[in-house]
């Protein structure tokens, strides 16, 4: 067996221990309890495309908190019309990207599909970020609120994307039973979170997600992991209450709650998720209909034509039967 093999076999057949705290089951139950009665207050009104037979259309909604989230919610022809459902996929954005344009989802609406793109909280698209710290931040996002689950950035993130697959499961034109989640990077890791977290999502496809093993992350990643890294740097004291809060929001955690088909990627030239964080959360993934692929000479991105098809044909023998 050569190296690449020795490698390839050595990633696929990587765990790691969870690391859930006593209260794991029951803040989430509690959480999602609490948010999923929380009013949406949102907002639906026509926007401009060049997509010809496209309904376009600018959503604002609520979810962690009363700050305005944007999204592009797209139907492609006939899904408005004559009582015609259609599938839906939610893309989730990278860390410090937006939404874009609605031109940019074209592949998908092509492919029979309604798509909902929404913004991250604050991370320079539409959507600000209410969101207050009690202490100071480093950097980015990832550290506001890092000491508490309760405040944390990345709660407001998770609940952010909660909330959106609540908003376009009650949209007239979408087939609730045939909704996916996609992502890359941190929109890969909030997909996987969807995975777990909702009953909307019937598939999901998370291309080399972060919020993945955050222990071996925090130690290794060039990411926005690192932004938590140097936060304890400073503060060396914070450990662990870092780890803690952390350990509520891994994917290496929330795996096992996951039952629905799942398409993984990870390349191990990526210095950001590295293969072993999303090796871990995929093997501690009980559900049927999993599958990781691995690239050697892949980097951290979405993935080559062949890795897209590849995500394109799995959604649509989940979600367009």
């Amino acid at each position: 067996m050569g190296a690449i093999q020795e490698r390839m076999k050595d990633v696929a057949n990587y765990r790691a221990a969870r690391t859930v705290r006593e209260d794991f089951d029951a803040f989430w139950s509690q959480t999602l309890e609490r948010f999923a009665a929380k009013p949406l207050n949102d907002r639906r009104e026509p926007a401009a495309t060049l997509m010809k037979g496209t309904l376009a259309a600018r959503v604002q909604f609520e979810g962690y908190d009363d700050t305005p989230l944007y999204g592009w919610f797209l139907v492609p022809k006939g899904g408005d019309e004559q009582n015609r459902k259609v599938p839906c996929v939610v893309i989730y954005q990278g860390y410090q990207c937006h939404r874009g344009l609605p031109e940019n989802y074209a592949v998908w609406l092509q492919m029979g599909y309604a798509v909902f793109a929404v913004d991250t909280r604050g991370q320079t698209g539409e959507t600000g970020n209410h969101l207050t710290s009690a202490r100071g931040i480093f950097k980015g996002w990832m550290t506001q609120g890092v000491l508490e689950p309760e405040h944390f950035y990345g709660l407001a993130m998770t609940i952010d994307a909660w909330k959106a697959l609540q908003w376009v499961s009650a949209q007239p034109e979408i087939d609730a039973e045939r909704i996916g989640v996609y992502g890359t990077s941190q929109g890969g890791g909030l997909a996987l979170q969807m995975a777990a977290l909702s009953k909307v999502p019937r598939a999901a496809v998370a291309n080399v997600p972060n919020l993945c093993h955050l222990e071996f992350a925090l130690m290794n990643s060039t990411g926005s992991v690192s932004e938590i890294a140097e936060f304890v740097a400073r503060n060396p004291g914070s450990l662990e209450q870092v780890l803690t809060t952390l350990s509520y929001f891994d994917n290496l955690n929330l795996a096992e709650k996951i039952n629905i088909p799942v398409l993984y990627s990870a390349g191990f030239k990526d210095l950001i998720c590295w293969p072993e964080t999303i090796a871990a959360a995929y093997n501690r993934n009980p559900a049927p209909g999993k599958e990781l692929l691995l690239y050697p000479f892949m980097g951290h991105e979405e993935g080559p034509d062949e890795h897209r098809l590849k995500a394109y044909g799995f959604l649509g023998e989940h979600l367009q039967p």
